[in-house]
């Protein structure tokens, strides 16, 4: 029998290849694939829903007004103490865009886009710089207060300096690891336990009669992915939302 990686689903292979310069490559792969069909789901549930809003809503409108009312009582207000709001509408599409991501990757012969480091980092840095950018707009040079915390010795400035800017820095890297590790974790053990099951009933012997007990803990580990999805969505929010205040109020 041929046992199949758990890695093989993570891997990136071409649809349609594309380039006509070595500098210039837009060859459409899994990953792309299905990061622009969750981008259109994206944006078809958004238009098709906020397009169209009735007094009594309906079952998806109730489902974001429900993730709206959420996302900015539980995650902006709480977090960011000036103009929160100001920010609202890019932290609740990020927040649905992660979510997308992460619940497309659970449909069987799908991709999970935010399962690779390169993606999840490429958002992160990309919203990281964009945070660092408004900071300086509205704090200009009195962001790098940030580096050096209050009270400290003049002759410890540099080492405290150093260890912030390092620290500073590693932000945008937790924040991609955690996502992109959580995702692909759940999807290994789903794959293993998968594997599994089929050897099992494939064996032939009595153990294929017990086989129905890794499609049971299958089945209840996919409604934990599900629930994962939902709180990694939330904890990049929430993480945003805690480096967005740090920015603008200079803690």
């Amino acid at each position: 029998m041929n046992f199949i990686s758990p890695l093989e689903q993570f891997t990136i292979y071409k649809i349609l290849p594309f380039s006509m310069f070595p500098f210039f490559d837009l060859t459409i792969t899994n990953s792309s694939l299905f990061l622009f069909i969750s981008t259109a789901i994206f944006c078809f549930w958004a238009v098709a829903v906020w397009g169209k809003s009735n007094l009594i809503p309906g079952i998806w409108q109730t489902l974001l007004e429900n993730i709206y009312e959420f996302i900015f009582i539980n995650i902006v207000s709480e977090n960011i103490k000036k103009n929160g709001g100001l920010y609202f509408p890019v932290l609740y599409s990020i927040f649905l865009f992660i979510l997308l991501l992460n619940l497309t990757g659970l449909i069987p012969y799908s991709f999970t886009v935010t399962s690779h480091i390169a993606i999840t980092f490429g958002l992160a840095s990309t919203i990281f710089i964009g945070i660092n950018l408004i900071g300086i707009k509205i704090r200009g040079f009195h962001l790098l207060s940030l580096f050096l915390p209050g009270g400290a010795p003049l002759i410890m400035a540099p080492l405290l300096v150093f260890i912030e800017v390092v620290s500073y820095s590693f932000r945008v890297v937790s924040l991609s690891l955690r996502l992109f590790a959580n995702m692909m974790s759940g999807h290994c053990l789903l794959k293993i336990l998968a594997g599994f099951a089929w050897a099992m009933l494939a064996s032939g012997t009595i153990l294929s009669i017990f086989h129905i007990l890794p499609l049971i803990v299958i089945f209840l580990i996919t409604g934990l992915e599900i629930g994962i999805a939902f709180l990694q969505a939330y904890v990049f929010t929430l993480l945003l939302c805690v480096y967005l205040n740090d920015a603008i109020s200079l803690h």
